[in-house]
């Protein structure tokens, strides 16, 4: 399994990618290992991301059920909350599909962000009771402007405390561009150009990170997903 080190946000090292250690195939121990090096790191600096953190083959049993079941549903995604909710191809033009328990690697996949809410909520007592997500398919060209999941207020959509992204991108390389730019909470310096490589998992806190996503130059697929708490 491969963990990607937490990094401290430093001016000599935001043009560079994170370097990636090498620690071992896939196992339960490895997860706990990562859910560890995960809580110490929201609870540090407030996202992380996790090369590995799930088995090796659940991403390409995701593609495959992508393309025999769920490629023909997806649809044009929208911003805003609740009554306010439209589509603004302007700021996002990914094509989404919300996520059920119906097929064997999408359950498998809801299996594992269960137990990841359970070993973060024993580490960190954050109060997660919930995950919503979907799958997100962004064409060539397509972008999603810069955005927080979440807003510190009373109304705080759905809840939501604890953002996440699985990358399901096979032999991904920096000219394919599609990068998951990830901002301060002060929205002053960038973090980390997080690129959308087969395998990767991207963690933060939801209300704290302005993000965006850059156009790539091949079809880029994801499941996005959150972790809720209950409104207070």
């Amino acid at each position: 399994m491969m963990c990607i080190k937490p990094v401290a946000v430093a001016w000599a090292m935001l043009l560079f990618p994170v370097s990636v250690v090498i620690v071992m195939s896939f196992t339960f121990a490895d997860f706990e290992s990562c859910l560890d090096k995960l809580a110490e790191a929201i609870h540090k600096q407030g996202y992380l991301v996790l090369d590995g953190a799930l088995p090796a083959h659940l991403s390409q049993a995701l593609l495959d059920e992508w393309d025999q079941h769920f490629a023909v549903h997806l649809q044009s995604a929208g911003v805003g909350r609740a009554g306010d909710y439209r589509q603004s191809p302007d700021i996002r033009r990914d094509k989404i599909l919300w996520l059920e328990p119906e097929t064997p690697a999408v359950t498998e996949f809801l299996s594992w962000m269960d137990k990841l809410r359970t070993g973060l909520n024993q580490r960190l007592f954050l109060g997660l009771f919930d995950y919503e997500s979907h799958f997100a398919l962004y064409e060539p060209g397509d972008f999603y402007q810069k955005h927080r999941d979440a807003f510190r207020d009373t109304n705080a959509r759905a809840g939501r405390k604890l953002s996440t992204v699985y990358y399901l991108n096979p032999d991904w390389t920096s000219l394919d561009g599609g990068e998951l730019v990830l901002y301060d909470e002060a929205d002053e310096h960038l973090l980390e150009r997080v690129a959308p490589k087969q395998g990767r998992l991207l963690v933060f806190l939801s209300e704290d990170f302005p993000h965006e996503v850059l156009p790539a130059r091949r079809p880029r697929k994801s499941i996005a997903g959150w972790f809720r708490v209950k409104p207070v």
